[in-house]
């Protein structure tokens, strides 16, 4: 090849290196760059740090038992059966406290739905607190506190129609004891502890006693007071 040439081919062939190492440069430009964008990005949703929004579950406070009042802030609602243990642990010490806490100074309303699960007589107990419920608002929570007191085994029926009329008797509540029996016996407010019982149900509720702060069920330890204090207070801060 003539000199001439050959230098022309040699001229090509650097023009077509530094044009190839050209785009090689440019490729990486925009690859570092692509994945420093990508790490800001990543930076910045982890900075954020979202926190999952829970749906507040909703309920007929109006239509429920209440200790306190109505108006309160902070509602809370309890789902029971008066057969558990658990629960008439929660009743002598959470609600107690609660009581001389928040209720007294108007902070807290406190709600109770019936979850009977346990037993047949833990409906028969369910039928026995909406009759007086309907009866007397005011003597339901004194009837309630004393199905507590005197709650039996769990294994065994003892929450009958005798025993709860009977224990009304006994701690002379103010309500008629014939028409207590009778809504009893005739299961006269089935549909709202099957109301109740089916609220449960769509909440995915599978223990008792569970608890709901405005709407937020709380999922810590029943069995710490003060874990469930701190819930309480934060509710009060919104």
């Amino acid at each position: 090849m003539p000199p001439k040439k050959q230098g022309n081919a040699l001229a090509q062939r650097k023009a077509e290196a530094e044009k190839k190492l050209q785009q090689q440069r440019k490729r990486r430009l925009i690859w570092f760059s692509t994945v420093g964008v990508l790490l800001v990005l990543i930076a910045v949703v982890l900075s954020l740090d979202p926190k999952p929004v829970v749906k507040a579950a909703s309920f007929d406070y109006d239509n429920l038992p209440v200790l306190g009042q109505s108006d309160a802030p902070v509602k809370i609602v309890e789902f029971g059966d008066f057969k558990c243990p658990a629960c008439k642990i929660a009743n002598d010490t959470i609600k107690t406290q609660l009581v001389s806490d928040y209720i007294e100074q108007g902070d807290v309303a406190f709600h109770f739905m019936n979850l009977p699960f346990i037993g047949p007589d833990s409906s028969t107990a369910a039928l026995a607190v909406q009759s007086v419920y309907h009866q007397n608002k005011e003597a339901y929570w004194t009837y309630f506190d004393a199905i507590y007191e005197n709650q039996g085994e769990e294994k065994t029926q003892w929450a009958t129609v005798d025993f709860l009329v009977g224990l009304a008797k006994e701690i002379n509540l103010p309500v008629d004891y014939d028409l207590l029996q009778k809504d009893i016996e005739n299961k006269t407010y089935q549909n709202e502890v099957d109301e109740q019982y089916g609220k449960a149900g769509k909440l995915n509720i599978d223990s008792t006693p569970t608890f709901y702060i405005n709407g937020i069920e709380f999922t810590g330890n029943l069995g710490n007071y003060d874990e469930f204090k701190r819930a309480i207070d934060e509710a009060l801060s919104k």
